[in-house]
């Protein structure tokens, strides 16, 4: 009985993925054999087209490895390594030939499933790669395996037109009778061969299946490729008011548009057609030449479908207003609990980042849907980026530290970006798809559940938006790319969102041309989604600066001098987000001239006060540059109190790290010692939220992060230190910021229009005064004891809010000693420190105890309210409600404890506390 073998090479395709760009001889290897292999460096992304030498970067990949993870690797990147080197054969194919189990030095017992390269010049600075920018990979065969026959190009359905000639090459493993079939009818045939090829012409529009059988008496093997012959492009225009992207038009049907002028024809492939171009999928033209459109039909309510668009048959693109992608190169490294059941990427059937759409997918249930954020002069903003904040970088986790941040009483958060980024592990300014949620912080749902929460905290939400620019992987750039312009490519001329050379200096990526009508209509969707989408609460404009046509590069001062068109372009971006969302901040990396800022801010736009520098000499000690006064919007001449002054940022080195590094001293007094770095921190931050208007403090900056920005690199991974807390100098610094944040924004009179300042020499000053009560705040920022007149409002009784002390005024300029680093804040109405002001204000402690870090893993830090008493039991429950862990049973607690957990198993549990006022409960997290 003959064994009848089918094969598909579209399904397998990842077996010859770059079959077009390496070959190999022989065409099914084993992992003994000896190998020529040969890379056209021509085809995938043809950047080493022309270049002599080549050198081969290539790995095994083993079952032990798992698929894509590189073993063995052969090559010494960056330079002329003579075991890599590639013979030049002429037409841009370069070869080199070894014995397998010898050039990769295989241990016995290990299996080999592929073969991997890249290829490059000798010092790595072009590499040849796929076509879609990934590694290349040949496939191992067992030895003895029989008969096995594939096409060996083309590796991809063709897309062509009626009467071109098409190219087939196959082979098998043993000698066969090879035939090649069109639809069904015999185009070439070979007998007793290992190859075949055959040239015919495209036949009639549509689908064509074409077929290689191989017999070699007992064993039939068949392949199957596909080509596609167009039919004329339908025109007819697009039905009103259809948005670019995705349009769902019932639970089971949805429309796409794609903005593409000066393109041919454009199919669409993906689950629901088995990723081939069927001329059902063939998209309609509108009259206007430049939008594509087609409504799918018969998909299944609740499931999801992945899509790219394949257009003039030589570019794979997602759908630029992607709201979820799925990356093949990146999303195999989030974890489950991060993004828990992903849908599969369609591995071999194509191949770049491809388009997720839900349908009739569950809406959220907001439980706070009508929150209102704190007006403008009130915020108090935490920048933060998930990566370098929580080791397990998702949503879930940070929901579960709001705690932390709500007793520290920030009222806003602002993310780095979350919006889809090249790679996983980025600070997120380098887009790819400005519209879809990064997978690698969680999912949308939790996303959603994370702001509505936050807005439940009385916590409002920014976001980090990049529209400056996008880099190679957008779909806007892929479109209309030309990889043998410039250094490393660029966009071409045709790109309607793109200009070709950036405008200004600072570029990253490839820079938008906001005049642009293609840029004005995509700028718009995306000021208009996460604030309805999500609901979050404005947005930070990364680069703001750049918004502008006007060419200044090579010319700074160009740049940073006033300009009419960014302003217009701007303010048209805040008028669209406001459009969907009335009660919505725009916020502005600017750095321009000063007239331009406050036009912005008359505007209604928040600025970015970058005080860094002031803050920093005047932490340190040095006296000649520390004039804070610039945080006052008053002080630029502002009338609005938008000016978000901070005196750290992501951009900006630690603080404490540059005192501890360069600090000041005299005698015993040294400002490097950590005790006395985070001491002048406590001193700096009560000069920072005690001036009116809105406020920014950068992640971890509550407990003096002491880790250079460069440490190995700006953007690279930050240690995460939450056992600072566990450190009583750190701890103190993270109660004295919450007790001046929370002091802020529960009295008005550190928001204040009326107050006066001395803040340029050694011994600073600040008087606020209010109807209901007045505030003065001194501080020493000299390395020496001073004197500091502190100017008193008025005569009579002041209360010093650290120390609970009063004195009574009789001569208000009377001066008082301070030491180096001391600092005062005087009020005319006594209130109490020891974290009371937290404590009070902070909804969290009614039930009586806050918990952290959470998640924990060794180690649990329970602050308790104040009036605790009697009996006191604490202890650790399972989801079953079963006691697993008893901390406490005493009769009274100190304000704050400490307790080993690290025998509890990873897990999620609850904190149940029984005190003579009741029990209470909060969810704890041990990782």
């Amino acid at each position: 009985m003959k064994k009848i073998i089918n094969l598909i090479s579209v399904i397998l395709l990842p077996a010859f993925l770059g079959a077009q760009v390496v070959s190999v001889d022989p065409a099914f290897p084993t992992q003994n054999d000896t190998v020529t292999i040969t890379f056209d460096a021509s085809e995938g992304n043809g950047a080493l087209t022309g270049f002599v030498p080549i050198y081969a970067h290539t790995g095994i990949i083993t079952t032990a490895g798992g698929p894509g993870s590189w073993q063995n690797v052969q090559g010494n990147w960056g330079t002329a390594d003579p075991n890599v080197i590639m013979t030049p054969i002429g037409n841009n194919k370069h070869t080199i030939t070894y014995h397998i189990p010898t050039f990769y030095s295989i241990a016995g017992g290990t299996t080999v499933t592929e073969l991997s390269f890249v290829f490059r010049n000798a010092a790595g600075t072009t590499v040849g790669r796929a076509a879609d920018g990934s590694d290349i990979f040949y496939p191992i065969y067992p030895a003895n395996a029989g008969l096995l026959a594939a096409f060996l190009s083309p590796s991809q359905t063709q897309i062509t037109s009626a009467g071109t000639m098409l190219n087939f090459s196959a082979a098998t493993s043993l000698d066969a009778d090879i035939d090649i079939f069109d639809n069904g009818v015999l185009q070439s045939s070979v007998t007793n061969a290992r190859s075949i090829n055959a040239s015919f012409a495209a036949g009639s529009s549509g689908l064509h299946t074409v077929e290689l059988v191989a017999d070699d008496g007992s064993t039939t093997v068949r392949d199957t490729v596909y080509y596609v012959v167009n039919t004329t492009v339908q025109t007819q225009a697009v039905p009103a008011n259809t948005e670019y992207g995705i349009t769902y038009l019932s639970p089971t049907s949805v429309r796409l548009k794609l903005h593409a002028p000066f393109k041919n024809y454009v199919y669409v492939i993906g689950d629901f057609n088995d990723w081939q171009p069927n001329p059902n999928y063939y998209l309609r033209k509108d009259p206007n030449g430049s939008d594509w459109w087609i409504d799918i039909n018969n998909l299944v309510a609740g499931e999801r479908y992945a899509f790219q668009y394949w257009v003039d048959g030589d570019i794979k693109i997602a759908d630029p207003y992607s709201e979820l992608v799925l990356d093949p190169w990146n999303d195999g490294f989030i974890n489950a609990q991060t993004y828990p059941n992903p849908h599969p990427y369609p591995t071999g059937k194509t191949t770049g980042i491809t388009t997720l759409i839900h349908m009739d997918k569950p809406a959220y249930n907001w439980q706070n849907p009508n929150y209102v954020q704190p007006n403008k002069d009130e915020l108090i903003i935490y920048e933060l980026h998930l990566r370098d904040f929580l080791a397990t970088h998702n949503y879930q986790t940070l929901i579960d530290t709001l705690a932390y941040l709500e007793r520290l009483g920030v009222n806003a958060i602002e993310l780095m970006p979350v919006n889809e980024f090249e790679g996983n592990e980025s600070w997120g300014y380098n887009p790819s798809f400005h519209m879809a949620l990064d997978k690698y912080y969680g999912t949308p749902e939790k996303f959603k559940e994370f702001v509505d929460i936050c807005h439940g905290k009385g916590i409002a939400v920014y976001i980090d938006v990049v529209l400056n620019h996008a880099f190679s992987q957008s779909p806007l750039v892929q479109l209309y790319w030309d990889p043998n312009a410039g250094s490393f490519g660029e966009p071409t001329a045709q790109n309607p969102w793109m200009n070709i050379i950036p405008k200004h200096d600072f570029n990253v990526g490839y820079d938008f041309d906001h005049e642009a009508q293609a840029t004005k209509d995509f700028a718009e969707r995306i000021m208009k989604y996460w604030v309805s989408e999500y609901k979050v609460d404005g947005y930070r404009m990364d680069l703001s600066k750049g918004f502008t046509q006007n060419n200044t590069l090579g010319n700074i001062g160009a740049w940073n001098s006033y300009d009419q068109s960014r302003i217009d372009i701007l303010s048209r971006l805040k008028a669209q987000m406001e459009a969907s969302n009335p009660n919505s901040y725009m916020i502005l990396e600017h750095f321009a001239s000063n007239n331009e800022e406050q036009e912005l801010s008359n505007r209604g736009f928040m600025l970015w006060g970058n005080m860094h520098g002031s803050y920093k000499e005047a932490a340190m000690g040095y006296i000649g540059n520390s004039d804070i006064s610039g945080a006052f919007h008053s002080q630029r001449g502002w009338g609005f109190k938008h000016l978000i002054a901070y005196q750290e940022s992501h951009d900006e080195e630690r603080i404490t790290y540059e005192v501890i590094n360069y600090g000041n001293s005299s005698g015993s007094y040294n400002t490097q010692s950590l005790a006395t770095a985070l001491a002048r921190k406590e001193l700096t931050s009560l000069f920072l939220y005690t001036i009116p208007g809105p406020k920014m403090l950068w992640q971890f900056g509550e407990l003096g992060y002491d880790v250079g920005i460069n440490d190995p690199c700006r953007v690279c991974n930050k240690p995460i230190r939450w056992n600072y807390i566990q450190d009583p100098n750190r701890s103190r610094l993270y109660n004295v910021v919450s007790d001046i944040i929370n002091l802020r924004v529960t009295y008005p009179v550190f928001n204040s229009n009326n107050y006066r300042y001395s803040l340029n020499g050694a011994t600073k000053r600040i008087n606020l005064d209010d109807p209901g009560m007045n505030a003065t705040v001194i501080g020493n920022f000299d390395v020496v004891a001073q004197s500091v007149d502190p100017n008193f409002q008025n005569t009579g009784w002041w209360y010093e809010f650290f120390s609970g002390d009063s004195i009574n005024v009789g001569n208000t300029n009377a001066t008082i000693n301070l030491q180096a680093g001391e600092y005062r804040l005087y009020t005319t109405q006594k209130v109490t420190v020891n974290n009371d002001i937290s404590t009070r204000s902070n909804p969290l402690f009614s039930q009586g105890f806050v918990a952290y870090p959470n998640p924990a893993d060794d180690q649990l830090y329970i602050d308790f309210a104040q009036g605790i008493s009697g009996t006191v039991k604490l202890s650790i429950l399972n989801l079953a409600g079963q006691s697993v862990l008893e901390l406490e049973n005493s009769n009274s607690v100190q304000a704050r404890m400490t307790y080993d957990i690290s025998k509890l198993k990873l897990g999620t549990y609850l904190i149940r506390l029984e005190t003579n006022s009741g029990i209470s409960y909060d969810r704890l997290i041990v990782r």
